[in-house]
């Protein structure tokens, strides 16, 4: 019986942990949850790729939350979730400022060799450079939250080496990433209430997996 009681105790704590981190992602992502909702994303992507590296974060955050599970200290979830978000506010920022703008180069050459002779050769390079840096740029986010302090010279030369290097593990984090994205689209608010937190957490552990190299070199 005790047992019992425990288990559900702690299924019921793991829903509650769910359900904040949701909430909390919606906080720290804000102006990314406005624009999706007053604006075509088609036409304001401008206003989007300025408003990415003010919701890292608040991914960051959240990515602490996952990272402390079910053992979380006195004031819970959101005591970690803003703990965080003051101790990575500028690096993840930076970091998420530089990944956007490298996405936001790449896509306008994209768009420039589309239709020409030179996008047959261009176009691979370009879309194999677009989803490296999207790797690495998720790589070095969890990077930043498990390590505020760490330089991102060295977060980005850790994240690129390890992303290819396993590439299965970060294959399975960027499909994951593509169904909640795809999810939230269609659903925004069953995906932003419901289904962020559990996919986000696949993401999470994969990621950090991927990392553990790099954070537990022992």
């Amino acid at each position: 019986m005790r047992l019992r009681h425990d288990t559900i105790a702690a299924v019921f704590d793991g829903i509650q942990v769910a359900l904040v981190s949701n909430m909390l992602l919606v906080v720290g992502g804000l102006p990314l949850v406005l624009l999706a909702f007053t604006t075509d994303s088609a036409r304001s992507w401008p206003l989007y790729a300025l408003a990415a590296p003010l919701c890292a974060p608040g991914l960051c955050g959240v990515f602490a939350v996952m990272s402390g599970g079910l053992s979380q200290p006195a004031g819970g979830p959101p005591r970690v979730f803003w703990r965080t978000w003051r101790a990575t506010a500028r690096p993840a920022m930076l970091w998420a400022a530089g990944a956007t703008a490298a996405l936001v180069v790449l896509g306008v050459d994209a768009r420039w060799a589309w239709g020409h002779r030179i996008g047959a050769l261009a176009l691979p390079v370009l879309a194999m450079l677009a989803v490296l840096t999207v790797a690495t740029a998720l790589l070095g986010l969890v990077a930043i939250a498990e390590r505020p302090t760490a330089r991102l010279r060295d977060v980005a030369r850790a994240c690129l080496y390890l992303s290819v290097r396993r590439w299965y593990l970060t294959a399975v984090s960027l499909l994951v990433l593509a169904l909640l994205a795809q999810f939230v689209a269609a659903r925004p608010a069953l995906g932003l209430g419901f289904a962020a937190a559990p996919l986000l957490y696949v993401v999470w552990a994969n990621t950090r997996w991927s990392l553990r190299p790099a954070l537990d070199p022992a």
